[in-house]
């Protein structure tokens, strides 16, 4: 059977602009998920909040991890629990809050953490950084920078 050519009719720009991120935002982090998957066993919220973790000069409670990263707290939770687990992540009790506990990454986890990386450099390369010069990313940073504020 032959695949049908589908259309989205007449899209004004801005909703093609807008379908396009959603569509680019998607597939590359599936194609990341699936390599971080396949190569260390790391789903891409366990890379997310490593990733969080990884820049930090010292231990942060998982409320900051969960206003930063795209996950509920429910998620946050869990992944640090997972994270734990493996012995990526240390959690110390908070010496200003006794209810909560602060997180960091072991040298396990940084360890991991710059392996899956570069993982994820490579997975994007022939998609992504390898399709776009200077000026493309330029752009791109002018965007992000606009759409934050």
């Amino acid at each position: 059977m032959d695949r049908a050519d589908l259309s989205l009719g007449p899209l004004s720009e801005q909703d093609h602009a807008f379908y396009g991120l959603v569509w680019v935002g998607t597939t590359l982090a599936a194609r990341v998920d699936r390599e971080l998957a396949r190569v260390h066993g790391l789903p891409l919220s366990w890379f997310e909040v490593m990733l969080w973790l990884n820049y930090q000069q010292e231990p942060v409670a998982a409320s900051d991890l969960g206003a930063k990263t795209m996950l509920s707290r429910s998620q946050v939770s869990r992944v640090v629990d997972a994270l734990a687990g493996r012995g990526l992540v240390s959690r110390t009790p908070s010496a200003s809050d006794a209810r909560s506990v602060r997180i960091e990454l072991t040298g396990q986890g940084r360890a991991l953490f710059a392996e899956a990386d570069a993982t994820r450099r490579a997975a994007l390369a022939p998609v992504f950084t390898d399709r776009l010069d200077a000026a493309d990313i330029a752009a791109l940073e002018a965007v992000w920078r606009k759409l934050r504020a």
